[in-house]
This record gives C-alpha cells, structure tokens and sequence, in this order.
C-alpha cells in the first residue's frame, strides 16, 4: 500500500513546504498582472450609475481601498491571505471565501469527470491502437483522434447541444440541476449526472486524443522492453502481455501528462461552463473578468494554484504505486 511506504509523511510534507514559495509568488505575480489591466470595479459601478461624479468615483476608490499605495493594498492582500480572508466581492456582496467554497464543487464535479473519461478513453483506445497497428483499427482510432484534437471545445459543446438537446432532445442544455424539481437523495444525483453528460464530454474529448496518442506510444516502446519480451516466449497470451505487464509501466507518462495539464483544464473549463451555464469556478472567473471584481478572480487563481500542486503531489504519489522502484525523496 502507498501509505505504509517508508517516507510518504515526509515527502508530502517537504512537497507542501516547497509549495509555499510557488503560492506566495503566483499571488504576488497575479496581483501585479491584474494592476495592469485597464479598468477596476470602480470603473465599472461608475459606468453603470450613469453620470457619476468625480467626488462618487473618489468615494468609491477609498471604500475599496484603492485609493492607497501599490505595495500598501499588495501587502494588506497577502496578510488576508494569510489569515484565509480573500477579500469581499462587492458584485456578489459576500465574501470570496464563501463564494468560491460554493462554486467549487460544481467544478470539481466537471473537472473530476472530464478527466476519469479521458483517461480512460486514452487507455482503451491507445492500448487498442497499439495492439493492432499499422491496421484498419489503428488507422480508424487515428482518424477520431485527429478529428477530436482539432475541433475547438467551445464548438463540440455546442453541436453537442445542437444533436443531443436540440433534435433529440434526450439531454439538458444547459445548467446543473432542473430549476424547482424539488429533488433529494438519489434522484438528485440522477439529475445532476443527467445535466453533467454534455459538458463532461466537451471537456473530455479533447484530453482523450491527446491522452489516446501518448499511450499508444508509450505502450508501443514498453512492447520492446526484455521483460515483454520475455512473457512472450514463454507463452503468455498477448492480452495478459499488454494488460498484464505492459500497461503498468505504459501508465507512467500518462500521468505526467495528466499532472502537466490539469492548469489547462481548468482554463477549458471556462469555456465550457460557460457554454452550458455550470454554475463553477470557471464560468465564475469569466463573470468576474467581465465585472472587473479583481478580489474575485484573485482568489480563484488562487484556488487554481493549489488545485494543480495538490494533483500534481497525488500524481506523484501513485508513480510510487505503479512503479515501486521509485522512491519516494
């Protein structure tokens, strides 16, 4: 088991200190950006007031605190940090904290489910294509890949909402749950799994061909290895070969893929969410962009951050469950 291996708590441990640094520049690095961008959320309540006078904006920028020194509101950023206090969203009139802990669920719900379906349309398919290479199968599961590679996410999700909702009309188009249906228990869950199929496979198709190439590779050079080689002459049929000793060792440049790209599939997600109208963090962030609620969008590349360190530490971990030459250090 991975948590009776020697040095597990002191590598989680070290991995979480070294995390420190990382976090406390991407606030630092994200706060600066942003300064940089044109416009504020004073900016956008003046505009919408209408004929907003000079002594309201000034009004305003003391309220929000931007009336003070760069260094100074920097400073008083990362000591809210600090004590967990991300600001208050004035657009949404609660605090970041709050409204993110209520979005990220819904998140974690698409992210988690777009990435188990990759992956394991990755697999199947890659470990197809390399049992049958250079054949009819290979060359079919070639062309689905490209085809899903090359199509824009944003467009999948719609033509999906095109077909399925649409014409069909076999699945929501958009939403997380059926507004009023007064559901509890199970047929909560149904519900939501229900809403979840057409955005979960927008997200999903793409990562699966990238995921579907780089184990048909990968299982194609652990074939050349003595080991296979060996399970072979002695008899070993080709299924328990590929499955059997050569899919584990195949599985490890999956996973750094996965940890590699898990930044970019929280910047999918935006898209998607905001194609199908998920109420989570990414539909959030572009909402808060479009409003110029920088306390907002800070925290939430915050909330990305350690999003991505606490997969890429778990991904680690399972390379010690696949592989257990590896040590842990």
């Amino acid at each position: 088991m991975m948590l009776v291996r020697p040095g597990v708590g002191r590598f989680v441990g070290r991995r979480l200190v070294q995390a420190v640094p990382t976090i406390l520049v991407i606030i630092v690095v994200s706060f600066l950006v942003l300064q940089l961008t044109p416009g504020d959320i004073v900016d956008v309540l003046a505009g919408e007031a209408g004929a907003a006078t000079p002594e309201y904006v000034a009004m305003l920028r003391q309220r929000f605190g931007l009336d003070r020194p760069l260094i100074t509101q920097l400073a008083s950023y990362v000591w809210g940090v600090v004590n967990l206090d991300l600001g208050f969203s004035f657009r949404h009139n609660t605090t970041v904290v709050k409204l993110m802990l209520d979005r990220l669920p819904a998140t974690l719900i698409l992210m988690g489910t777009s990435l188990s379906v990759a992956v394991a349309l990755g697999v199947v398919f890659g470990v197809t294509a390399a049992r049958h290479v250079n054949r009819p199968a290979d060359g079919a599961i070639a062309v689905l890949v490209l085809l899903s590679y090359a199509t824009p996410t944003f467009w999948i999700g719609l033509m999906l909402i095109v077909l399925f909702s649409v014409k069909l009309g076999w699945l929501p188009t958009g939403g997380m749950m059926t507004i009023g249906a007064g559901l509890s228990g199970f047929g909560r869950v149904l519900d939501v799994a229900h809403h979840l199929v057409l955005p979960a496979a927008s997200l999903a198709l793409f990562y699966a061909a990238i995921y579907t190439r780089l184990m048909r590779a990968s299982m194609l050079e652990v074939a050349g290895q003595d080991y296979v080689r060996t399970a072979r002459a002695k008899g070993v049929s080709e299924a328990r070969v590929m499955y059997g000793h050569a899919l584990r060792n195949a599985l490890l440049p999956l996973l750094t893929m996965v940890g590699v790209q898990v930044g970019s599939l929280l910047g999918g997600s935006v898209l998607v969410e905001s194609v199908f109208g998920w109420p989570g963090l990414g539909r959030l962030a572009f909402e808060a962009v479009q409003q110029r609620d920088y306390n907002l969008l800070l925290g939430i590349l915050l909330m990305s951050s350690l999003l991505v360190i606490v997969v890429n530490l778990v991904i680690d971990l399972l390379y010690a469950v696949l592989d257990p030459r590896i040590e842990l250090r």
